[in-house]
């Protein structure tokens, strides 16, 4: 790679670069449902007022989505910001493979759906079964299905997590029932059995991540594999007998559970068979995949063990080479701002909790695990709570809050990142009076960032990578008018992010860079990288998005 050249009109703060990422705070439209707008933020409120501000698109196309019609998301809000340009990524990548048939043309599909078709053995399809096109899509799956039907499978189980995260909260049925028509139609075919064959809610089990829990794997490992626990007649029976029993519960938070024929369960996988994970996202898919291909693995019991082929829609982590197999190509980003910068020499500090660490390191750094530089940089990782994320809305923030500042003190780092878990994470419970309390501890917490970036001399950028918590409601799309939830006559609670902007706020208090904001009005989050190397005094790469300001 080029190495960065110097600017000739600013040579950065005496102090570091602070970015700060919000995650799931954005601009919200609309008063009702908006906890950002509800919730005490003075330090924000100072800071629209008094700094340097604007805002930044988060969604669509601006971070490498299919369409403005989609939403953003930690994974490709954290590679647009911190690679500086925008790759096209799993959605769409997904999308184009099956549209022009390579992904079906490809010698591991072909693998197996030819292993699949041996007498005895089954297809098994593993995913988050909603079409939020943040993990997934139904259309995927849907496809792999038809294409596996034409191919000459006869025998194929679907084991469906359930969403209510990245779609509306109770909205399982209407996915299980589309696909239960799917499967109908594939199964006129004489000797077809296409079926669900388990599922659950995806914060119960198989989809875990940054390894905060590995018992939610092990569940889901006893639920697919083993063919164990609580059986029904149909997952329609399942998840109306869940909510019957559990009041108030939403789809993410469902139990397990295994479809049941003739008393036996319908689909455990057995010895021989085909397995996909069919989501397109990585990291709530990289442990259930290492559950499926490591021989040496300590994690929980695998029982039974059945030997099979696995593969996952996309390689999940390109260093590590998980899953081995794969269907579609992952986006390939290189050339990232941490690795320019460790090139150039300046000392770097990532920090977050378990729940977003992973996001400031590996998906900041393009995917890429592990560091450019270990003279150079530093990673903190704070260990989340394992507790429900309403229970204990304020998370680790602080906790983080005084390791940043500690950093800032010290004089050791150029370039400090972090990330406030706490606008998405409970953002996602759709517990109002906890996400205004989350959001109202990030105000907090960025007020003593502030101070200490104040006495350093340096220089604080505050954004975020998508919405959250500024849109609580659901609302009808064509009027925008918020939808009433007919049992309880209250508005119904939305769990997914938004698409709305988000903030940018500089904060320069030495005044150390006569900077103004660009002219350009159409920049997404991908400027934050830019923005960040020319206020630590270097010119961005030529290929970067923009900066949002403009110096000298």
């Amino acid at each position: 790679m080029t190495p960065l050249h110097p600017s000739t009109s600013f040579a950065g703060p005496q102090g570091p670069v602070v970015l700060l990422i919000m995650d799931g705070i954005g601009i919200g439209k609309h008063p009702e449902g908006d906890m950002v707008r509800q919730a005490n933020t003075p330090i924000l409120d100072w800071m629209a007022a008094n700094c340097l501000t604007t805002r930044l698109t988060a969604h669509g196309k601006a971070v490498g989505m299919p369409s403005d019609k989609d939403m953003g998301n930690s994974e490709v809000g954290h590679n647009a910001i911190g690679c500086g340009r925008v790759f096209e990524q799993g959605a769409a990548l997904v999308n184009k493979a099956i549209a022009d048939g390579s992904l079906f043309d490809g010698p591991v599909w072909q693998d197996l759906i030819a292993n699949a078709r041996r007498d005895g053995q089954s297809l098994h399809l593993i995913g988050l079964l909603s079409d939020g096109n943040v993990h997934s899509h139904i259309d995927h799956l849907e496809a792999l299905l038809t294409e596996a039907q034409r191919s000459g499978v006869k025998t194929a189980r679907v084991h469906a997590l359930l969403d209510g995260r990245d779609v509306p909260s109770t909205s399982a049925l209407t996915y299980i029932d589309r696909l239960e028509t799917v499967l109908s139609d594939l199964n006129r075919k004489d000797g077809v059995d296409f079926a669900i064959a388990s599922g659950g809610g995806r914060m119960k089990i198989t989809m875990d991540r940054y390894e905060a829990d590995w018992d939610m794997v092990a569940k889901g490992w006893q639920t697919h594999v083993g063919g164990s626990g609580r059986g029904f007649a149909s997952s329609r029976e399942a998840i109306e007998a869940y909510r019957t029993e559990h009041a108030g519960v939403i789809d993410q938070d469902l139990p397990p559970f295994v479809i049941l024929r003739d008393g036996r369960p319908v689909g455990p996988i057995r010895d021989g068979d085909s397995v996909i994970f069919f989501n397109f996202r990585g990291d709530r898919a990289i442990e259930i995949s290492k559950a499926f291909e490591q021989e040496s693995f300590a994690h929980f019991k695998r029982t039974p063990l059945p030997q099979v082929q696995y593969a996952g829609m996309m390689q999940y982590d390109g260093d590590a080479l998980i899953p081995s197999r794969y269907l579609v190509s992952p986006p390939g980003i290189d050339n990232t701002m941490g690795e320019y910068l460790a090139n150039a020499g300046v000392p770097q500090l990532a920090i977050s909790e378990t729940q977003k660490f992973g996001h400031v390191t590996y998906f900041f750094n393009g995917n890429r695990t592990g560091k450019f530089s270990e003279e150079l940089e530093d990673y903190i990782e704070v260990p989340s709570d394992r507790v429900p994320f309403e229970e204990r809305p304020w998370m680790k923030a602080a906790e983080i809050t005084d390791k940043v500042v500690e950093a800032i003190r010290s004089g050791r780092y150029r370039f400090i990142r972090l990330n406030f878990a706490n606008g998405d994470m409970v953002g996602h419970t759709g517990i109002l009076p906890a996400v205004e309390i989350a959001v109202e501890t990030v105000d907090l917490c960025l007020g003593r960032v502030l101070h200490a970036i104040r006495e350093a001399n340096g220089i604080l950028i505050v954004s975020a990578d998508h919405g959250n918590s500024d849109d609580m409601f659901e609302r009808h799309k064509k009027t925008g008018d918020v939808i009433i939830d007919d049992a309880s006559g209250q508005p119904k609670t939305k769990t997914a992010h938004s698409l709305n902007p988000v903030p940018v706020h500089i904060y320069d208090p030495a005044k150390s860079a006569p900077m103004r904001l660009s002219k350009r009005s159409d920049l997404g989050i991908s400027s934050l990288a830019a923005t960040t190397l020319t206020l630590l005094g270097f010119e961005p790469p030529e290929d970067y998005t923009p900066s949002i300001v403009d110096i000298g």
